[in-house]
């Protein structure tokens, strides 16, 4: 691998066991050296993995102290990243519910706001988006289109500071979707809701489209809560890839 990668992956796997919990805040890493033979990789490789997270807000270093893990009210929860490895923690639930109660503060006003304030090319990107959820054949279709329907309402909403959200949507909703995809039954109506947002948008409806919003995240929330009284969520199937064409 490129040495780019080769760091990027370093990074990825310490982080990673940083927010699953396996080094909690406070407690100090292993050094260079122990990094270097964990991973086989030369010290420089570890050096610039370190920074990486160090970048984040994950660490800190201090000389005769070591590479701490910083408290987690310091992370840097809207980088793509750190969304990626906490949607993959054994919290993942309760990281799904965090984000749908993120969603539910968000969501719903920009929806009303992009109905008043989008633009013929925006309104095209959120029915083009909403189209091609419908005619997915694949699991990573439908979510990339999911995820792109949600991320083209927050740009036609036309606030500026919505847009870093952009980074909330493209991953820790890419996760959540590829979630509940799997768990729901009627694909179906979770597309008639989708296309009720759309076409509220369309009909620059803002009351129509705050409403249809909150029906949507009330089926998303219903999905959550269901599989947190039966267990923990399974793992992905092959098969799935198949069932969201259905």
């Amino acid at each position: 691998m490129a040495a780019g990668t080769v760091h990027s992956a370093v990074a990825n796997e310490i982080g990673l066991r940083i927010v699953r919990g396996d080094y909690p805040p406070g407690s100090i890493l292993p050094n260079e050296a122990e990094w270097s033979k964990i991973f086989d990789v030369g010290r420089s490789v570890v050096r610039e993995a370190v920074k990486m997270l160090m970048a984040k807000n994950l660490l800190s270093s201090r000389p005769r102290v070591g590479t701490r893990v910083e408290p987690r009210d310091r992370w840097n929860l809207l980088d793509r990243d750190v969304l990626t490895w906490y949607a993959a923690s054994p919290e993942r639930l309760t990281f799904l519910r965090t984000v749908q109660e993120f969603r539910s503060i968000i969501e719903p006003e920009a929806a009303a706001l992009a109905a008043v304030r989008r633009s013929q090319e925006q309104m095209e990107a959120i029915s083009l988006a909403c189209h091609d959820m419908g005619v997915a054949r694949t699991l990573s279709e439908r979510t990339a289109a999911d995820t792109r329907f949600h991320v083209a309402i927050l740009r036609a909403a036309g606030n500026d500071l919505l847009l870093p959200l952009g980074a909330l949507i493209d991953s820790a909703l890419e996760g959540l979707f590829t979630y509940v995809t799997r768990e729901v039954n009627d694909l179906r109506h979770a597309q008639d809701l989708h296309e009720a947002i759309e076409r509220a948008i369309r009909a620059q409806n803002a009351n129509a489209a705050r409403r249809a919003v909150r029906r949507l995240l009330g089926n998303t929330e219903a999905v959550i809560a269901g599989q947190a009284r039966g267990g923990t969520p399974r793992d992905p199937d092959p098969q799935d890839e198949r069932a969201a064409g259905r």
